[in-house]
């Protein structure tokens, strides 16, 4: 089932005397997050952005209604929570919640060899880890490997023959 709401980073601390504050981002980029007009924190309270930029790799925001240091700093630890239906992703792009759980399938003959447990964000292309039976197996996410990917059957395709020998120990 999809979350409404997605992590999207951690609020880490206060930059300078406006109440603004620093947050770590989770998501691909720290210009992604930039661009919201409003976050979430865990008890889908909307903190209302009236700026954001992006210093290095953290993005300093100014939230509604924080004008005072005093007032950041309790915000300190925050994880704050982007609204999915803020959000419209290209055609093949995923959140990285959503693939997490799904079950990796062969293409072809339906074997299924375990579940994603983990995306990690290489440059290139991500990789998924696929667990079973406490064994991992690392797949790079590349059309030629990972065809199909169906989030409302729970479901990742992986084309063994591209990758071949990879699962062999699994039969």
């Amino acid at each position: 089932m999809k979350k409404e709401y997605l992590e999207a980073g951690k609020i880490v601390g206060v930059h300078g005397l406006k109440g603004e504050v620093k947050i770590d981002p989770w998501c691909d980029s720290p210009e992604f997050l930039s661009r919201f007009k409003r976050l979430f924190d865990k008890n889908d309270n909307e903190l209302k952005i009236e700026k954001a930029r992006v210093q290095k790799n953290i993005v300093i925001v100014k939230f509604k209604g924080t004008d005072t240091p005093e007032e950041a700093e309790t915000l300190r630890g925050t994880v704050v929570y982007i609204y999915r239906k803020d959000v419209k992703l290209p055609q093949g792009v995923y959140f990285v919640q959503d693939i997490i759980g799904l079950e990796a399938v062969d293409c072809e003959s339906g074997q299924v060899y375990g579940r994603v447990t983990d995306v990690f964000q290489t440059g290139a292309n991500d990789v998924y880890q696929i667990s079973k039976d406490g064994k991992d197996h690392l797949i790079p996410k590349i059309p030629e490997v990972v065809p199909e990917i169906d989030l409302d059957g729970g479901r990742v395709y992986i084309n063994t023959k591209i990758i071949g020998g990879l699962f062999e120990d699994e039969n």
